[in-house]
């Protein structure tokens, strides 16, 4: 292994070090761009490798025993190691602080204070009322032993979960999803099981069969084309001569072998924002993630990216603005999502390949280092506070780096167990071994927000044909929202018949046959009421 694969000893990689530092980024180019080609030839849109026997049962299967689990997870990756001394900065300890960063200290009058400790960088002054509504939390000194200050290394051990000294082979929520669609691709689910924009050839989603079980996309305006058209290419884009012929024919093809183009369109569709001010790149991303939450897609795990953190240089210019950019966007985003309460489900939580040094370089920069915080967003942290102890600017590793106290595959856990509700036992499955809780992060399995939750129930689903027409009725314990679809054999939705909020009490719709364009045959109708959702076979034969 190269040294600079495996930088444990140097000053952490930087310009200065010239070839280390070229190698590094090239090697992260270089392999993101032959994992891509793995993504996008086969498995990331499901093009292709679906077996005909898929479309027997095994989707009318899935729609029959669907479940939902109204907790979404947002991961938030700042990408190039963010600088997290700037961003919560150490005001118990600003004299170190600044001594070490004479140029790029960030100025007394520009830290808002979160404690009488520890204060945030003005630049994410959005997110100043999040901590006061107690929807933020800062979890300080994250990292994991055996630190590696290679982007691209680093990377995938915090995408992988693994050891530093063992092979990042899949992510760790591929290796969760896994558990949950083992034959994902036989038997896909009918919504994406994770969306992720930007980030190409991150493990994140991939499981140990080397499949990567999201929906990923190059920038958000790839989805959007998606959501407005259902269709991957627009095959009337194409040369007029016999290769725009077999182009147009081939991008037909494409369209109809995605599966999930026409479910993330429908949830486009049925979403809107609603005017919060988003910016930029990261709120672009997080805005479309919204429209698709609020749209109803049943996806719960998406993954967003902002670029340009690896700042070795004139850090005191652009840091700033990647931390206002990201501030902007999350305040944006629950802003938007407080639009009918699906703020209460969403959870947000950043991270990035490493921290940076403590002392400034040359350039005005920073240079790769070790811990850093990592920051969690939403109502569902029940509360603001600190986790993870205070930044020690004074006893460092031997490199003048922080030493972590939070291990990252902690936070994971805990994010796993509290937030997503999966089994303890399957937890420390998927992450390979046992890690401790952090019970401070104030998640837990009950219903959020300040509703009562209601009483397990099971609402029961009435659906026959009479008369040229299909009845359908259901029961609701009380006022909840409802989304009431009608799929075909395939797991295909082909009307949404009600998308909105119904009272306690019976419900009823009658849609002509008609209006559905049906054929005989099996379909399956599916209700989602609350976080409950019930399918029901129906069986339209001609009389």
């Amino acid at each position: 292994m190269s040294n600079h694969h495996n930088n444990k000893t140097g000053r952490g990689i930087s310009p200065e070090q010239g070839k280390s530092h070229t190698e590094d980024h090239s090697l992260w180019s270089r392999r993101t761009f032959l994992r891509q080609l793995g993504v996008a030839g086969s498995f990331s849109f499901l093009l292709g490798r679906f077996p005909i026997n898929a479309i027997a049962g095994s989707p009318l299967a899935l729609a029959l025993n669907a479940t939902n689990d109204e907790r979404i997870l947002v991961l938030i990756r700042l990408k190039g190691g963010n600088d997290g001394l700037n961003t919560i900065i150490p005001v118990f300890n600003y004299g170190i602080y600044q001594q070490q960063r004479p140029s790029i200290a960030v100025p007394n009058n520009q830290i808002i204070s979160l404690s009488a400790e520890l204060g945030m960088n003005s630049a994410m002054q959005p997110l100043e009322n999040r901590w006061l509504d107690g929807q933020m939390k800062v979890v300080n000194n994250v990292g994991y032993p055996d630190h590696n200050l290679s982007h691209f290394r680093s990377t995938d051990l915090w995408a992988s979960a693994r050891n530093a000294d063992e092979d990042a082979d899949s992510g760790w929520l591929g290796r969760l999803l896994n558990q949950e669609f083992p034959d994902f691709l036989s038997n896909p689910p009918q919504d994406p099981p994770a969306i992720q924009i930007g980030g190409a050839g991150n493990l994140v989603f991939f499981n140990e069969d080397e499949v990567n079980m999201s929906v990923q996309v190059t920038n958000p305006e790839q989805l959007e084309s998606i959501a407005l058209t259902g269709q991957l290419y627009d095959p009337t884009a194409v040369p007029f001569c016999y290769y725009g012929e077999q182009l147009s024919y081939l991008r037909t093809v494409a369209n109809a072998t995605f599966r999930y183009a026409q479910v993330i369109s429908q949830a486009y569709q049925n979403g809107a924002n609603n005017g919060a001010p988003y910016d930029g790149s990261l709120g672009a991303q997080l805005a479309l993630v919204a429209r698709l939450i609020k749209g109803g897609l049943r996806t719960r795990l998406y993954m967003v990216e902002l670029d340009g953190f690896d700042t070795h240089a004139g850090q005191e210019n652009n840091h700033p603005n990647l931390l206002n950019s990201l501030a902007t966007a999350v305040d944006a985003f629950y802003e938007d999502l407080a639009d009918g309460a699906h703020d209460q489900r969403v959870l947000s939580m950043t991270f990035s390949e490493f921290g940076r040094r403590i002392e400034q370089n040359s350039s005005s920069g920073t240079d790769h280092g070790t811990a850093a915080p990592l920051m969690l967003f939403g109502p569902g942290l029940n509360g603001n506070g600190f986790l993870g102890g205070l930044p020690d600017l004074v006893n460092t590793d031997e490199n003048g780096n922080l030493h972590f106290e939070v291990d990252f595959r902690s936070i994971y856990a805990t994010v796993l167990e509290q937030w997503l509700c999966v089994e303890p036992d399957l937890v420390d499955e998927v992450l390979g071994q046992t890690f401790d809780r952090l019970p401070g992060l104030g998640l837990d399995c009950l219903a959020v927000g300040t509703q009562a939750p209601i009483a397990a129930f099971n609402p029961e689903l009435t659906a026959y044909m009479r008369g040229g027409e299909l009845y359908i009725s259901y029961e609701l314990p009380a006022t909840m929202p409802v989304q009431l679809m009608l799929f075909n054999m395939l797991g295909q939705p082909l009307r949404q018949i009600f998308s909105g909020v119904q009272a306690s009490g019976l419900q009823e719709h009658r849609i002509p046959l008609s209006d559905i364009n049906w054929a005989a045959g099996v379909y399956v109708c599916s209700l989602r009421a609350g976080s409950h959702t019930v399918s029901k076979p129906i069986a339209l034969v001609n009389r």
